[in-house]
């Protein structure tokens, strides 16, 4: 492949990426505040089936970097890129992911409208402290990407 279709890739794997994330971000914070158990536990259900373009950003990315010949450990915007990328998966991985699936549990058990437990809005709460950091990192990630900092 070329650089520039290697750079579609990345590019179509980003819109994917950050669309997922601030879409289900936005769809999930109306669907909680509603309050209604049965609209909760719809949107919490979906939003566990968001994947994203990670594996589309990573083609894209490391082809890219391998067509042009970029030293992914030299460069300074490249290294923010890889670290930052890193970061946001490891706060979902091991934060959001596992959040996102104990509120699911929870909103099997509240679907049918019986009321919403306490715990579903401590986890809650952390689901929207880390999703806003897991959000903020990959559009700092944006910046080093454009400007080469």
């Amino acid at each position: 492949m070329t650089y520039d279709a290697f750079k579609v890739v990345h590019l179509f794997g980003v819109i994917v990426f950050l669309g997922n994330i601030i879409v289900t971000a936005v769809w999930k914070v109306m669907a909680d505040h509603t309050g209604d158990p049965r609209i909760i536990a719809y949107a919490q259900r979906l939003v566990t089936l968001t994947a994203g373009g990670v594996v589309l950003i990573l083609m894209g990315a490391y082809g890219m970097a391998a067509v042009a010949g970029l030293n992914l450990r030299g460069t300074t915007w490249l290294v923010w890129g890889q670290v930052l990328f890193a970061v946001s998966g490891l706060i979902w991985v091991f934060i959001l992911i596992p959040t996102q699936i104990a509120q699911a549990r929870q909103a099997r058990a509240f679907a049918n409208g019986t009321s919403i437990p306490d715990s579903y809005w401590r986890h809650n709460r952390r689901w929207v402290v880390w999703g806003v950091i897991a959000t903020v990192v990959p559009l700092a990630n944006l910046y080093f990407m454009v400007f080469k900092p």
